[in-house]
C-alpha cells in the first residue's frame, strides 16, 4: 500500500496567545515540529523545508528591527524564500496588531492571516488548504 508522506508544519509559538495546534495538526495528519525560537525553525528549515509554516506576528514599532525589516517574520521569511520556496506561511496576529500585517504581505507571499484569539474552525480553514504551493 501507497500512502503519501505527512506534510511538515513548523509550529513557531512565540505568542501566549498562540494556539495550541496538536489537536487540528492530528486531524489533519500533518507532522508538527514546535519552535519556542525563530532562530531554531531557520536552521530547521535548512535541514528539511516545512510545508507550512505558523508563527506569531509582532509588528517592529521601535528599533527592535532597526527600520531594514516590518515586523519579527522578516528574516523568517526571507529564509522561506531561500530554502522552502514552496511553503506555505500562516501568520496568527492579535488584533491590535493585524492591520500591520499588510506592511509584510507587501513583502512576502502569506497564505492566511489569522486573528487571535481563533476558533478551531478558522484555523483548521487556515491550515486545510495548506499544502505545498504548485509552480
Amino acid at each position: 500500500m501507497n500512502t503519501l508522506p505527512r506534510r511538515l508544519l513548523y509550529d513557531i509559538v512565540e505568542s501566549p496567545l498562540h494556539p495550541d495546534l496538536s489537536i487540528l495538526c492530528g486531524e489533519l495528519q500533518l507532522e508538527r515540529q514546535v519552535f519556542s525560537m525563530q532562530r531554531k525553525a531557520i536552521a530547521g528549515v535548512k535541514r528539511r523545508p516545512p510545508d507550512i509554516v505558523v508563527a506569531d506576528f509582532f509588528f517592529g514599532f521601535g528599533n527592535n528591527y532597526a527600520g531594514a525589516n516590518v515586523s519579527n517574520l522578516d528574516v523568517l521569511l526571507r529564509s522561506l524564500q531561500r530554502f522552502a520556496p514552496r511553503a506555505r506561511a500562516i501568520i496568527l496576529a492579535d488584533r491590535d496588531q493585524i492591520h500591520h500585517v499588510s506592511h509584510l504581505a507587501a513583502l512576502f507571499a502569506l497564505h492566511a492571516v489569522v486573528q487571535l484569539p481563533a476558533g478551531h474552525d478558522q484555523l483548521r480553514a487556515a491550515l486545510a488548504f495548506s499544502g505545498p504551493q504548485d509552480d
